[in-house]
């Protein structure tokens, strides 16, 4: 397995099976242009994971990709070809199983309504089991070898993220949900995550193909 973090929460998973693209973004531009992609994948509604501008573009330039959204998107961003992924649901294209969990954002604020939200786990015989979770550290799948972490959102502190990187139990990962932070943020919550759980993290800011141990 090889994972580009493409900024914010733009994720490309890779396996000889499959090439993914989870929450293609618009705090990020460095997922426009890709091809050759088998998923285009949407964890929830929010603009910075799925940009209602550029992503139709990038759903046309990849016309054989199968496009999986939590059914919220559907009704909020129109996208040709997408169909629904439910939490506690899965979706196989041959060795590799994408399987939904969750099914609700993370709280912003009491009197701001929750939209549907779905972790994504990417798994396959001889691969590491891969988990990104989008807005939301509720759900805690089992057997998850390298973590998307989000470092930062309105809906999160750092006791929460701490917690819920040891309940995981991954032992290596990346940081997302980023694109708020700037240096000295960033390098906080990536330094205290390294020290006080279990998840190793990568930086992978740099753009580059990693291959998780």
């Amino acid at each position: 397995m090889q994972i580009t973090h493409l900024g914010h929460s733009a994720v490309l998973v890779e396996t000889p099976a499959i090439r993914a693209l989870i929450d293609p973004g618009n705090f990020s531009d460095a997922w426009h242009g890709l091809t050759d992609l088998d998923v285009i994948a949407v964890t929830h509604l929010h603009p910075d994971h799925v940009d209602p501008q550029h992503v139709p573009a990038l759903i046309a330039a990849n016309p054989l990709a199968r496009v999986l959204v939590e059914p919220g998107v559907m009704d909020a961003v129109p996208l040709e070809r997408a169909e629904p992924i439910t939490a506690d649901t899965a979706v196989s294209f041959g060795p590799v199983s994408i399987a939904a969990v969750g099914g609700l954002h993370a709280v912003i604020h009491r009197d701001i309504p929750q939209v549907g939200n779905v972790g994504l786990v990417i798994s396959a015989e001889g691969e590491p089991t891969f988990f990104h979770p989008g807005d939301s550290l509720a759900a805690i799948p089992a057997g998850v070898d390298v973590l998307a972490v989000p470092a930062y959102g309105p809906w999160a502190a750092m006791k929460e993220t701490v917690d819920f990187a040891r309940e995981v139990g991954a032992v290596e990962g990346f940081a997302i949900h980023d694109g708020l932070l700037n240096e000295r943020g960033w390098s906080l919550v990536f330094n205290r995550v390294r020290e006080m759980t279990p998840c190793q993290l990568t930086d992978l800011r740099d753009r580059r193909a990693w291959t998780p141990a």
